[in-house]
């Protein structure tokens, strides 16, 4: 049983980050499943990224089921800088069997690989999509800058990492970034509810959208509210999510603008409970995003049973293989025409689009499932010192005839 330290600038209960915190939740929950690891988490008291506020925590080191220790350091400057996090650090890799590092571009990330590499401790970092985003996406914040980010974590890797993404979507992206690095594919894990979702698909001829999630300019919502313009009016958005205060009013304006206030309802951040109520009160989940390595929101949605409508941006060709949900090109148009197409389809069949939905959760995103390919990756990396792997691509895959289901996402490959 391997000692496993997971690093990230923030961690549950900072809902506000976003999907890393969910997924990365996730992954430790997986790995330190019953005859697995044992896990602990480094990460700061930071509550979002978007304000200075920090957690109020009863509990520092917190336990989490099933049985894991995360310890909160101090969040001392900028979104998740920590002084005390950089006083714990070394020790704590050097207790470490293995880390774990996730997110990219942010405070812990250099100082851990520096140690990893230090401290000849494997590293596996998984950049949560931010590699891609940064390749993929025009309007992409300081590319410059991410750049030099870029050549320098390079430079400072210790020999055996492995870049952890959940997409061959992101693989590419991330290879072109990161030449002569191996990586490895394993999508998140998303648990389907405990309980059914009380549902009632389109109720008095309705068409109820929502969009969960952080509100962001390369999710797309400006599209979004661009396309729910041209609809009929029985058509509704509701919007749950927070994001900077700037972009969420330039939002807010741009729906009074078009004249949609009564069509479009924004309920700002949302967890738990109201998280639910929101995806069980919709007949759709619609997700126009322009960059997305996994979609942590999407695999949440098609487990509570909602159809899906979402761009080629996101890695989720299964959506068409599995008939739960439209898989479109990204932009005005092409969100307009699958809308309407779902506006077409009756109560009964969005419900049955909903069940298989869950079916591809259960199937490919379960924490059994992901987590066994976790715990072997974990194994790889503390097997004989060596991440080296096979050279092999998806193309490569394909010329020898295998089936594409079987690489999906499930698939691992290594560039470099």
């Amino acid at each position: 049983m391997a000692r496993i330290l997971h690093v990230l600038p923030a961690f549950l209960p900072a809902t506000l980050w976003g999907g890393p915190v969910f997924s990365t939740a996730a992954m430790c929950r997986a790995g330190a499943g019953p005859g697995r690891h044992r896990v602990r988490v480094l990460t700061t008291d930071a509550q979002s990224p978007v304000s200075r506020s920090r957690l109020d925590l009863s509990e520092n080191p917190a336990r989490f089921d099933p049985g894991f220790e995360v310890h909160y350091a101090r969040r001392a400057f900028g979104r998740s800088g920590s002084w005390e996090m950089l006083a714990r650090l070394p020790a704590m890799v050097a207790e470490a069997d293995l880390v774990h590092l996730s997110m990219s571009y942010s405070f812990p990330t250099l100082p851990t690989i520096l140690a990893c590499r230090l401290l000849r401790k494997p590293l596996v970092w998984s950049p949560r999509g931010a590699i891609q985003a940064t390749e993929e996406w025009p309007d992409a914040p300081r590319k410059g800058v991410k750049r030099a980010f870029e050549r320098l974590a390079r430079w400072m890797l210790p020999r055996d990492t492995v870049l952890h993404v959940t997409s061959q979507a992101e693989a590419r992206a991330t290879a072109r970034r990161m030449p002569g690095v191996a990586i490895r594919t394993i999508p998140n894990c998303v648990p389907l509810p405990s309980r059914p979702v009380a549902r009632r698909f389109r109720p008095a001829g309705q068409l109820r959208l929502v969009h969960l999630g952080r509100l962001h300019p390369k999710k797309g919502l400006e599209t979004l509210i661009e396309a729910l313009a041209c609809l009929p009016d029985h058509i509704t958005l509701t919007v749950a999510g927070g994001g900077a205060p700037g972009y969420e009013t330039a939002l807010a304006n741009r729906v009074r603008a078009l004249g949609l206030a009564h069509r479009v309802a924004f309920l700002g951040h949302v967890e738990g409970a109201a998280k639910r109520q929101a995806l069980a009160a919709a007949d759709a989940f619609v997700s126009p995003t322009l960059s997305e390595n996994f979609g942590i929101a999407i695999a949440e949605a098609l487990a509570s049973g909602l159809p899906v409508v979402t761009t080629r941006a996101a890695p989720w060709a299964e959506i068409e293989r599995y008939r739960c949900g439209l898989w479109i090109e990204p932009g005005q148009a092409p969100l307009a025409a699958a809308l309407r197409a779902l506006d077409a389809c009756s109560g009964d069949e969005l419900a049955a689009w909903g069940l298989r939905g869950q079916r591809l959760v259960s199937e490919q995103f379960s924490e059994a499932v992901v987590g066994a390919r976790l715990v072997a990756l974990y194994a790889e990396c503390l097997g004989d010192g060596s991440i080296s792997g096979s050279a092999e691509t998806p193309g490569d895959r394909d010329r020898r005839g295998r089936n594409s289901d079987e690489t999906r996402e499930v698939a691992w490959h290594t560039r470099g």
